[in-house]
């Protein structure tokens, strides 16, 4: 298919169905040796199963590739090094992670459990740590390796995902440290937030007109891994792909400052905050309010 990845090793979690089964063949057919992890759980993370690995690898197999399954569970701190130390004992090396593993459990903040907290930032955010120091541990050694970490629009916040908006934003802030800590040794570190067809995506409970399928996540996530990306010095980045839609995010920067003359009281404040500094507006809130005026027409609002 390819040759954007020829000679690299890179791991891929959850890359047992939906979008990190299309990284984890893509990086194959671009001639990468793949760690293929997966836990195998349902979207709620129960029920953990070692066969979807192990068939994604089959797949790769067949196409003429290489690859080796690992089940471990990312939350965990020997999960996440078992995957680079396969790497390393297979291959000898390890060129690229991409940390896609994830579960949901949806409720609203105010009903939230801490069973319900715990399991999703802990795959999410946790998981990415994981794969991250170990494989930056390696990296910094090689003086080079690129980390990708999977984020998501809901970074901005979510009305009743309170729990994985918050393990998704930890993932950027991770990702940028990642880029500044490990920039002198040749590592690189980008993050993707994805709008693709998937088991997750299935339950948006909105129409979403800016949305594509795995394999052009995998086609964004394939670059970022390639020379041709470490060339341009892309680091420290948020992309979304959505479609034929590629977008970048901002970085995050003070928008407007006010300086008081003396020390600051409950009074000045209210002078200066609302007309001085002011506010950035969310955009999910003028979303939100749609949506409200939408079910109000007994419609169903565009995203």
């Amino acid at each position: 298919m390819g040759n954007f990845l020829t000679g690299k090793v890179i791991a891929v979690t959850g890359a047992g169905r939906g979008i990190g089964r299309a990284v984890a063949l893509a990086c194959a057919a671009h001639g990468a040796k793949v760690i293929v992890n997966d836990y195998g759980v349902s979207i709620e993370g129960g029920e953990p199963s070692s066969e979807v690995a192990a068939s994604v690898v089959k797949e790769i197999e067949a196409a003429g590739g290489e690859g080796v399954a690992v089940a471990d569970d990312v939350s965990t701190m020997a999960g996440g090094q078992r995957i680079v130390d396969t790497a390393l004992a297979r291959y000898g090396r390890i060129d690229g992670v991409v940390c896609v593993a994830g579960i949901l459990r949806e409720r609203m903040l105010f009903n939230m459990s801490e069973e319900e907290w715990d399991p999703v930032v802990a795959t999410h955010l946790k998981g990415t740590f994981t794969v991250f120091k170990a494989a930056s541990a390696v990296m910094r050694k090689q003086g080079s390796g690129t980390l990708i970490g999977f984020t998501s629009g809901n970074h901005q916040g979510s009305v009743a995902q309170a729990n994985y908006a918050s393990a998704k934003g930890g993932i950027i802030s991770l990702v940028r440290s990642a880029a500044l800590g490990l920039h002198k040794y040749g590592v690189t570190a980008n993050a993707v937030a994805p709008v693709a067809r998937t088991r997750m995506s299935a339950n948006v409970p909105m129409e979403l007109t800016e949305i594509g399928e795995p394999e052009d996540v995998a086609a964004l996530v394939v670059y970022l891994l390639s020379e041709k990306a470490r060339e341009e010095k892309i680091t420290g980045q948020v992309y979304t792909i959505a479609g034929p839609k590629v977008a970048v995010w901002a970085q995050p920067r003070e928008l407007r400052a006010a300086y008081a003359d003396g020390a600051w009281t409950p009074e000045k404040i209210a002078a200066f905050l609302p007309g001085t500094v002011g506010t950035d507006p969310m955009p999910m809130l003028a979303q939100l309010e749609a949506m409200a005026a939408a079910a109000a027409a007994g419609t169903r609002p565009n995203r």
